[in-house]
Parts: structure tokens; sequence; C-alpha cells
């Protein structure tokens, strides 16, 4: 035997039993187990069933070593199928139905599998977010993630300053989907949005993202309060000089003193709660009293039972206890602080309001041309020494630029670092 005859043999006994036997197999889509909102999963089938063409579907059809010879009645069908007008024919204009869309799904999948680029929308962030995101949790279901998880980064960030934008939209539902591609760039964008919203996000993310995730998010809230809370202290006890490097006070120098006064209000007034009512509302009080007072020498009607009702639910309404007020947006006030714009906060028509209020009151005549000039001078010592101080939360470690959103930005911080080591899928 020759050595190109031992190869041979060598060669066909390494082959795979299914080649030798000639038996297939394949798998279909079980849609009788599905739900109605569920994905069918891939079941495998045995490829020796009968074909509805005929045959077995396991064996491949005969192959034709030359096509049959052409015809005249074919050439005339061809050109008469080519003179047809198309302009009538009625195109799909309702939305795809969900089996569509699931084979989508896995053309898609099978495409990342083998290397070739998914049929994703180039044009639509809308439309290309909604098709990752079920690619992604059909993914899950085949423990794909790491191999279809790099094509949606790819080609999300395609799109860019839109992505960015769209992010800083909707974070909780890109904070997800960056979890499950894997997407540094995406859920790090997500979560600094998270972060300086919270608790906004809380009711979408709790219990629909995992544990380390939610781990990473109330560490970071916290580390940016325990900022937040050291930059407030050092904004409470600015103050200005005098000539001689003393503390103003009211007696040495009263316009300067009065713009720290002012400062002051201001940002009381920004950060910290409205104060509450004290008198107790009386609207949850029966309309009439009288009403229940009167003796009834008939039996209970229908009106009485209304009102009987009625005093019930307002009684049960006055013993709850009123909606808490939303948590203040503090993040708004120190960007406001932080801007170079002098007229994000305590403008010059403001400053001329404080001055002229006194005299009305007090009967003491500040406001004139001298005094404006000076306490507006005073005033923009003191945003300016603010503005250093709040310098630490004005670092945006976002990729979407914040200079086109005005001095307050997107009205919270976006100051949160996230480092390598804080990515949930790295651990």
């Amino acid at each position: 035997m020759t050595a190109g005859c031992s190869s041979r043999t060598s060669s066909q006994e390494r082959r795979p039993s299914y080649e030798q036997n000639g038996r297939r197999w394949h798998y279909e889509l079980d849609w009788a187990s599905a739900g109605v909102d569920d994905v069918p999963m891939l079941v495998p089938k045995d490829g020796t069933s009968q074909s509805i063409f005929g045959g077995y579907a396991g064996h491949p059809p005969p192959v034709r070593n030359k096509p049959p010879a052409s015809s005249e009645n074919f050439f005339r069908s061809v050109t008469n199928f080519t003179s047809l007008s198309l302009i009538d024919r009625p195109s799909p204009s309702g939305p795809p139905e969900s089996g569509d869309e699931i084979l989508k799904d896995y053309d898609n999948m099978f495409r990342t599998m083998y290397n070739h680029p998914p049929n994703f929308d180039t044009i639509n962030i809308a439309t290309a977010y909604t098709e990752c995101k079920a690619l992604l949790h059909l993914a899950d279901m085949y423990d794909a993630l790491e191999i279809v998880g790099s094509r949606v980064d790819h080609h999300l960030l395609r799109f860019g300053v839109r992505l960015f934008k769209q992010i800083a939209k909707y974070p909780p539902s890109y904070l997800k989907l960056g979890y499950l591609a894997r997407s540094k760039t995406i859920f790090t964008e997500a979560m600094i949005h998270v972060v300086g919203q919270w608790p906004l996000a809380a009711p979408q993310l709790r219990g629909q993202v995992e544990t380390s995730v939610m781990e990473i998010i109330e560490d970071k809230v916290d580390e940016l309060k325990e900022i937040e809370e050291k930059v407030e202290s050092k904004l409470w006890r600015l103050n200005l000089s005098t000539s001689r490097g003393q503390r103003v006070t009211p007696a040495s120098d009263f316009l300067s003193w009065l713009a720290i006064s002012l400062f002051r209000q201001w940002l009381a007034e920004n950060t910290t709660p409205a104060p509450t009512g004290i008198l107790k509302d009386d609207s949850a009080r029966p309309a009439s009293s009288t009403i229940s007072q009167q003796p009834s020498t008939r039996g209970p009607s229908r009106s009485s039972n209304h009102l009987a009702s009625q005093r019930e639910s307002s009684r049960t309404q006055a013993q709850q206890p009123p909606p808490p007020p939303p948590p203040l947006n503090t993040g708004r006030i120190h960007r406001l602080i932080g801007s170079s714009d002098p007229s994000a906060y305590l403008n010059r028509d403001e400053l001329k309001r404080f001055l002229k209020s006194p005299c009305s009151q007090l009967g003491i005549d500040l406001y004139n041309r001298d005094n404006l000039k000076r306490f507006e001078r005073r005033v923009d010592e003191v945003k300016n020494l603010a503005r250093d101080v709040v310098k630490p939360l004005m670092r945006n470690f976002l990729e979407l630029d914040l200079r086109d959103f005005g001095p307050a930005g997107l009205g919270y911080l976006t100051c949160t670092r996230i480092e390598a080591r804080d990515l949930p899928w790295d651990e």
C-alpha cells in the first residue's frame, strides 16, 4: 500500500459517524410549546422524516449534469412576465408579525455566530436599539452573549453622538442593554446618568437587573453624596474680607455683608426642602354636618347611603399621610454655581430688586448707581469663590458634550467615574 492510499484510508476513518451512516439532524422552532409572548426554542428533529416535496429530507436532491434544452414557449412566458405592471401591487403597510421578527432575530444570531454582520437598522437608532435588544435576549437563552455582544456594541457605537444623546434620554434601558452586551462604553455612559438622576431610575431597575449592578449604583450614589456634602459645607463657610484682611461684618462693610447674606439665602432656598404648612386641611370634613345630625323618620335611603360612603371615604383620605415631596435636585444648583455665565443666577435684575426692597420697609435708601456697581462687584467675588469650591462636581465623564445644554447642563451631576474594576462582568 502506498503512502497516498494510507493517508486516504486514515482520513476516512477519522470522519464523523453521521457522514458514514448518511444520517443528518436538523432543528426546528418549537412554536407549539412557546407561549404568546415567549420566544420559541430550537429543538432537534430527525433528518430522515418525510419531506413535503417527496422522498426523504435527509437526502439531497439529484444533481442534474446539464440544463434542459431551451424552448420557445419558455422565452415567450418570460417576456409576458416582464411586461406586467407592478404599480398596483399591494405593499405591506402594517407592522411586521411577531413570527417574522423572531425569524429575523434567529437569522441575526446565526449570522453573528458565522462571523457575518447582522442585519440591523443603520438609520433609525430607536429601531436599531429594539433589534439589538431582541438579539441579546435571544442570545442570552443560548448562552451566546459573548459572541453577540461585541457585534451589538460595534453597531450601536457607529451612531456616535446620536447614541449618546439617546442614552441621555433613556439611561435605564441602555444600562440593561450595555450590561447584556458587555459594552464598557454604553454601560459606563448609562451608569453616569443613572447615578446623577438617582433615585429617578430606581423603579425601572430594582428587581430587573443583577444584584451586582444595583450594588455598583448604590456605591456610586453614596460616593457622590459624600462629595456633595463636603462641597456644601465649604459653600456655607464662604466669606469676604475687608482691605485689612478681616471678615466683613455689618459694621465694617455693610454692602459686602449683604452680598454674603444674599448668596447664603439663595443657597438655602434652593438646597433645602420647603417648610410644610402647620394648619390642618379642613377640606376633608363632611360638606354638611347638619344633615347627619337631623333625626330620620324613614328607613335608610339610597341618598343617605351615598352620603355615608362619602363621609367614610373623606375620613380615610384625611387619615392617609400626604405624599412625600420629590427629592431636591441639588445637582442643578451646583452646576449653576459652577457656570461661567454671570447671568446663571443672582443676575443684575435680582440685585436691583434686592437693594430696592429695604427702601419701603425700613426707610433706608441703598439703591443708587455707586452702591449697585459696588454690590455687583462683591457678589461677583462671592460667585468666583463658590465656583472654585464646586469644581470637583463640575467634571464631566460622559462622552456627551454638555456645552450645548446651557449653564445647568443636563440638570444633574455627571462627575461619577466608572473604573474598569467597577464593571460587573469582569469580577
